[in-house]
């Protein structure tokens, strides 16, 4: 690159390596290093020389730009870093930044997956139906989603007051739990199943330590939430997909419920939430849609939002689109396109405000 207005451009973060990028102009070679959080200047070196020079503490975030002579342009505002991320209908799971977030939550020990021995999916998606068929892979317990703990991150932030309480009738794995306590806020999550708990407590001992845990209650949502008494500030929850991922056979969960059953305890589940949900608190529900036995999609996001409609004071607030990895979608685009199916990149994260 020279002179002019100049980019850093996006390139291969490797881990344990130099993490340097080089960008010129007319007589200056700017030695920049990539950290999570953004670019910063190593050093000047004059003309062509690459030698790595003193480090000078001047920040540069991704889309700086320099002028004719190298010098950083002033921008009025930084949106990722303001929010931790752009604050638009869409959120990109791919973007560097992200990514790098993403490494240092699982780099804490992280393992959401422990607890269902299962091998993970993204929820929502045809990983399950597009490779069901191959050897060692005959039946969906072998499967599992995983949450992304940056979401969680940026959900707390966005959503909720600083020390705020928040509530979890799906709580599944460790994620959403320890992301909330490691920030400061108050979880209490809710799962049906004991070894999922028991999971999930353990990890959090590691590291939160004993003083700073979430609640998790063991048993079916519609029974446990008549007990708890609290309010609070947000309702964070990823119900199961339908029958995508049957967790148990336990009766109450409602993973293994036909669809019909399945919406109505899910509505008898949030309505229930949403009362516990303090006047101005938000509800956000992660969804994504899944097809039925003949191939057609059920229509779950939709009647989400309907659900969630009918329960008191509750407006649908915010739509937006997690757009999630690309890694496996090409492999598996010629095997749906036999059936003229798209492969499916994206979950849906729907947030609703109660209000008066």
């Amino acid at each position: 690159m020279c002179c002019g207005r100049q980019k850093a451009r996006n390139w291969r973060y490797k881990r344990g390596s130099d993490r340097h990028i080089l960008i010129f102009n007319i007589n200056k070679l700017y030695i920049l290093c990539f950290e999570p959080y953004g670019w910063y200047e190593i050093g000047v070196a004059p003309e062509s020389s690459a030698t790595r020079v003193s480090f000078k503490k001047k920040r540069y975030n991704m889309e700086q730009t320099f002028d004719l002579f190298g010098n950083p342009i002033e921008q009025k505002g930084n949106l990722k870093k303001d929010f931790g991320a752009n604050p638009f209908s869409i959120l990109d799971t791919k973007d560097g930044l992200w990514q790098a977030r993403k490494r240092k939550w699982i780099n804490m020990g992280i393992k959401s997956e422990v607890g269902r021995e299962s091998v993970a999916i993204h929820a929502g998606t045809d990983d399950y139906r597009s490779i069901k068929n191959k050897e060692g892979y005959n039946n969906r317990d072998n499967y599992v989603s995983i949450f992304d703990p940056v979401l969680c991150e940026l959900m707390y932030r966005w959503f909720c007051k600083d020390g705020g309480d928040i509530l979890d009738p799906f709580a599944g794995g460790s994620v959403r739990g320890i992301v909330a306590n490691y920030l400061g806020y108050h979880y209490s999550g809710i799962d049906i199943r004991k070894e999922q708990i028991e999971s999930n407590v353990e990890q959090a001992k590691v590291i939160l330590g004993t003083d700073n845990m979430p609640k998790w209650y063991e048993g079916d949502s519609n029974v446990v939430l008549d007990d708890i008494k609290e309010q609070f500030d947000l309702v964070f929850t990823c119900p199961p997909y339908a029958d995508l991922e049957v967790y148990s056979t336990i009766q109450g969960d409602i993973s293994n419920m036909d669809y019909d059953d399945f919406i109505f305890a899910l509505e008898s589940i949030m309505r229930k939430c949403c009362k516990k949900l303090r006047w101005g608190g938000y509800a956000i529900i992660v969804v994504g849609e899944v097809r039925n036995k003949q191939g057609n999609y059920y229509g779950f996001v939709a009647d989400t939002i309907k659900l969630m409609q009918r329960c008191n004071g509750m407006g649908f607030y915010n739509d937006c689109i997690l757009a999630t990895s690309l890694a496996s979608a090409a492999l598996r685009a010629n095997g749906n396109m036999k059936n003229k199916k798209l492969v499916k990149v994206h979950q849906n994260v729907l947030i609703f405000r109660k209000q008066q």
